[in-house]
């Protein structure tokens, strides 16, 4: 912590106050509440005499510097040689011009326990000596740094999900005006695949060697300006359509694994799993803001606009991204001590990747658990998502407009259900239960959990029951956030971007083949069989997560 010196206040018609005393805010509690001045003036006095000018008692000192105008040099800035660089206090902001008179109020800081350092680090918080409720200047300098990070990466994946969903509503007017076939309309859907496969692994290893900061607002800007290009290329012809869907993917699949590395660097692990259910929530709470939203848009506006507006909320985000977000906590120079300790837990900060082991990474049964896992975990989930509406309508008999609604369900169970698993990781690895345990109790939940929900699916004939046990299944199914999807961080920080990048390659294409398994089996068998395949893969996976996976470090 750093002190002040050099402090006497002069007074003359512009209250000028020059930094020439050493005495005079040591253990000065001057940071209480106004509502308690009257009751400590005499412990003020003791410690700081020359505070009070002319005897005033301190209310009386206050209220007559109130109303005057006060400048003020001094600043906690150590520089090379020990010294200390005088500074200028102004209303927002400390900065190092010349002192000019200023025409505010003396500014007081309200916390209970003040420090020094608290001087011109937060003044964030004024009040006037009549002891009013202090206002709050700015709310985001109120929210530690780590989870202004964590609520950025969540509205990036809020974004994420929206612009990807938006196509699965745009498409149904498109392919009436377009005349395009199903078969056609497959294809476009697809090709949002191509892009989003080729960056999984690419993203992480950018990510883990210049920062997720700049990946990530790369792919948001990507995805961003392919949206809003989007009915441009649809109106020039099939081949661009195409081409933009691919690039497209080419920036969301960057997302997930910047999200990743910089989650690693930012959260303490008594945060992980919770900060990255939250984050993880944006994309179910996205899908569900794109299906409510989009048919909206269409019916007002016409198929194009849901692409604009979605595509153009890209831009506010980037623009906060840019001013506020920091690849790690050593690239934040208004980081406060406090929480970069929290935030390192003592340890030393790592350089950025230079090079990716590949042979080392690859040679690790838990990473292998990791990948395995996730294509099982996958498979189940993009098969429930895509397909849903089709059982919903052929199995339930809902009508398509029901189904649409009922669609939604999923989602918000699992962003609900992710955060409450989040927070029971957390709480159990704060009370001492080793990660290891945690993580494999946490994905043994999101695996046997819907396992047993779609095997009951076929003595359920009761649609409601039907709608209770696919949303339960999901529900449990988020669980896995605070399973293998954290588990990356744990097992290999340096390289999480580039762990979640080799692991989520192999989850999008049992997406792939998982959807597209699903139509072969139906033509030839039952939605019996399709949920057999899932329930089968989820207990591989069950089984090789539990014995291969762990919490510790392998990677360094």
């Amino acid at each position: 912590m750093s002190t002040v010196k050099n402090y006497s206040f002069l007074r003359n018609s512009q209250m000028d106050c020059l930094v020439r005393s050493n005495r005079l805010f040591d253990n000065l509690n001057i940071a209480r509440r106004v509502s308690l001045l009257g009751q400590h003036s005499e412990r003020i006095r003791s410690h700081s005499p020359n505070i009070f000018l002319n005897n005033d008692s301190p209310m009386n000192f206050l209220k007559k510097i109130s109303s005057k105008r006060l400048g003020c040099f001094f600043s906690s800035d150590i520089i090379d040689n020990g010294q200390i660089r005088p500074r200028k206090l102004g209303y927002h902001n400390i900065s190092d011009n010349v002192h000019k008179p200023s025409g505010h109020h003396l500014k007081i800081k309200t916390h209970a326990n003040f420090q020094p350092k608290d001087i011109d680090t937060d003044d964030s918080l004024t009040s006037s000596v009549e002891g009013e409720n202090p206002k709050i200047s700015n709310w985001w300098k109120n929210i530690p740094k780590r989870w202004s990070i964590v609520l950025l990466c969540f509205t990036a994946f809020l974004l994420c999900n929206m612009d990807r969903v938006n196509m699965s509503i745009a498409i149904l007017p498109m392919s009436s005006e377009f005349n395009w076939s199903p078969a056609t309309v497959g294809l476009i859907q697809s090709s949002f695949f191509w892009g989003y496969l080729l960056t999984q692994i690419l993203g992480g290893i950018w990510a883990d060697k210049i920062g997720g900061k700049v990946v990530l607002g790369f792919g948001v800007v990507w995805w961003s300006i392919a949206t809003i290009l989007t009915p441009i290329a649809a109106k020039q012809g099939l081949p661009f359509l195409l081409v933009m869907r691919a690039f497209m993917g080419i920036g969301e699949g960057v997302a997930m694994p910047a999200m990743n590395n910089i989650l690693s660097k930012w959260i303490p692990l008594s945060e992980r799993s919770r900060s990255l259910a939250f984050v993880y929530s944006g994309m179910y709470l996205g899908s569900v803001t794109g299906l409510a939203f989009s048919p909206m848009l269409i019916g007002k506006f016409g198929w194009s606009s849901v692409f604009y507006v979605f595509g153009s909320l890209g831009s506010v985000w980037f623009y906060l991204w840019q001013s506020k977000a920091h690849s790690s906590p050593q690239d934040d120079p208004d980081l406060l001590a406090s929480e970069k300790s929290l935030i390192l837990g003592g340890s030393s900060p790592k350089e950025l990747v230079s090079s990716i082991p590949w042979k080392l990474i690859l040679s690790k049964p838990p990473v292998w658990a990791l990948i395995i896992s996730h294509f099982c975990h996958n498979w189940g989930t993009f098969i429930l998502l895509t397909w849903m509406p089709t059982y919903y309508n052929q199995v339930l008999k809902f009508n398509l407009t029901e189904s649409g609604l009922l669609c939604v369900l999923p989602w918000l169970t699992m962003a609900i259900f992710a955060n409450i698993g989040g927070w029971i990781a957390d709480t159990l690895i704060s009370k001492g239960l080793s990660i290891t345990n945690v993580r494999k109790i946490m994905q043994t939940i999101g695996f046997l959990g819907p396992a047993f929900f779609l095997s009951q699916l076929s003595n359920v004939h009761s649609p409601a029951l039907a709608v209770l046990c696919m949303s339960c299944s999901q529900g449990t199914d988020a669980f896995s956030q605070s399973g293998l999807y954290s588990n990356h961080q744990d097992i290999g920080p340096r390289y999480a971007g580039v762990l979640l990048g080799l692991s989520n390659t192999a989850g999008v294409l049992a997406g792939v083949f998982g959807t597209a398994a699903t139509g072969y089996i139906l033509q030839r068998g039952s939605w019996d069989d399709v949920f057999k395949v899932s329930v089968a893969l989820y207990i591989v996976g069950t089984l090789v997560w539990n014995l291969f996976s762990t919490g510790e470090k392998i990677l360094d």
